[in-house]
């Protein structure tokens, strides 16, 4: 029961990115990268000051961090750029639909082989997101947004493939977000200044600092925790609850107005992710795959 509860708190925190980011870039608060600068600045921070708390070591040369930290610098800047123009819930449908790909190409590169139900949930998980999501109108997508989070995929799934090999969650954690710095930093020095470019508020600081150390330092600290519990396709499946996660939490803190749709979509992808884990089955024994 504690490890479902620490899953339900690492989507949840997933889910508050999105929420968080939307406030702030797409609320004109504060510019993209200049978000995503702050937000690992915090979670470098937070996670430091919490394992040197612990008398531990920070793993800063360590080979891994290669991957760890440059997939996570990667997936830090497509999704803060991606929400200047995205629709939040279009923009989760594309990121966790790359994400699924992503990782289920990386387990089965690793020798994983789902089974046929969990091939079939997420079809059906993807499905109801593309219901969700889908704009109702033919306005084009935009381009831009589209590549960046496409890329914020790409980051993330493989950020969420190199977690399933960490002994230390929260050092390794707050090691990946401390190499993320420079590169963030060096790119808000060298971005173009915009005619009109955006002004950096308090409210948009502040709630990049709550992303940065509380639902990404923390919460990736945790996902990195429960990772090496769980199978690569298990984990991409879980990540598709975000999307609707995200979307209930839009509709009760950005006043959002709730549709049938929404419901409907919701109970598609819920029920594919529920077929997906065998939730729909009798259990003969208990496993973490």
């Amino acid at each position: 029961m504690r490890f479902v509860f620490l899953i339900c708190v690492v989507l949840v925190a997933f889910a508050s990115n999105s929420i968080l980011n939307r406030m702030a870039v797409g609320g004109g608060e504060i510019d993209a990268i200049v978000f995503a600068l702050v937000r690992a600045f915090a979670g470098a921070v937070t996670l430091a000051v919490l394992v040197l708390i612990q008398r531990r070591g920070l793993p800063v040369l360590a080979p891994a961090r290669i991957v760890g930290a440059g997939s996570l610098t990667v997936y830090l800047i497509g999704f803060s750029i991606s929400y200047i123009q995205m629709d939040a819930g279009l923009g989760a449908l594309i990121l966790f639909g790359g994400v699924q790909v992503t990782m289920f190409a990386g387990a089965l590169i690793g020798g994983e082989r789902p089974p046929a139900r969990r091939w079939i949930g997420a079809a059906l998980a993807l499905a109801g997101l593309a219901w969700l999501s889908w704009p109702s109108g033919a306005a084009a997508l935009p381009a831009v947004a589209v590549i960046a989070m496409l890329a914020a995929a790409v980051g993330w799934g493989i950020y969420s493939l190199a977690g399933r090999r960490a002994t230390y969650p929260m050092a390794e954690t707050g090691a990946n977000f401390i190499w993320s710095v420079p590169p963030l930093l060096l790119l808000t020095l060298l971005r173009p200044v915009q005619i009109d470019g955006v002004a950096t508020t308090v409210t948009g600081i502040v709630l990049a600092v709550v992303a940065g150390g509380l639902t990404s330092g923390l919460g990736y600290a945790l996902w990195y925790d429960v990772l090496p519990k769980l199978r690569g396709s298990t984990s991409a499946l879980l990540q598709l609850t975000v999307p609707v996660i995200a979307m209930a939490a839009g509709v009760a803190l950005l006043g959002e107005v709730i549709t049938w749709r929404m419901v409907g979509a919701g109970a598609v992808t819920l029920g594919g992710i529920a077929y997906g884990l065998g939730l729909f089955q009798r259990r003969t024994g208990s496993s973490t795959s």
